[in-house]
């Protein structure tokens, strides 16, 4: 065991649920003492940084129970057992903007919460936009609005606090990045 791997003694599972299991660990710390990990367990996401022929962001908007709030966000959506991840983002592409697209390259994939969750994020990035007449529609628990905004606006979002959360401002930041780098 290296001097920083905890070794886990025995898992218990306190909560299956449709999209999270929760579970409390027993670990041996690398000073031999015990301690307890709650740790949320997750099947891992994908999100889309899906960007018009004109450059505009696509997102859509969308009320958080978790936060009590509508949020602004890239399209996001939770990957099914076994499913791989490029499929999955162009499936939630489809079903929460409408629209498909030419060109889909992964950008990066980062955990979200490691202090307490296993979730894991492959962020996409979607070009040559086409809005398909019979796109699938959003699960039947999910309601969204659609919105388009220039880097500036979604930039505007983001100070005023209706982008909110990590993978769309990430997603911002990789497009200032780029524009900062074709600038020079």
């Amino acid at each position: 065991m290296s001097r920083l791997e905890e070794k886990t003694t025995n898992i218990e599972k306190i909560f299956t649920g449709k999209v999270i299991s929760l579970q409390v660990e027993d670990v041996e710390l690398p000073n031999g003492n015990m301690s307890k990990r709650e740790v949320i367990k997750h099947p891992g996401a994908v999100a889309v940084l899906a960007l018009t022929d004109d450059e505009k962001i696509v997102m859509v908007e969308q009320y958080r129970k978790a936060l009590e709030k509508i949020i602004v966000e890239i399209p996001a959506g939770k990957l099914e057992a076994g499913e791989d991840p490029e499929v999955c983002a162009k499936r939630e592409l489809e079903e929460e903007t409408g629209y498909d697209c030419k060109e889909m390259e992964w950008l990066i994939s980062f955990y979200t919460s490691p202090g307490f969750a296993d979730e894991i994020i492959h962020l996409y990035i979607a070009k040559g936009l086409e809005k398909k007449e019979n796109a699938a529609s959003p699960d039947e628990d999910e309601f969204v609005n659609l919105l388009e905004v220039t880097l500036e606006e979604a930039e505007q979002l983001l100070k005023e606090q209706k982008i909110y959360d990590a993978k769309t401002a990430y997603a911002i930041q990789y497009l200032q990045l780029q524009k900062v780098l074709k600038s020079k």
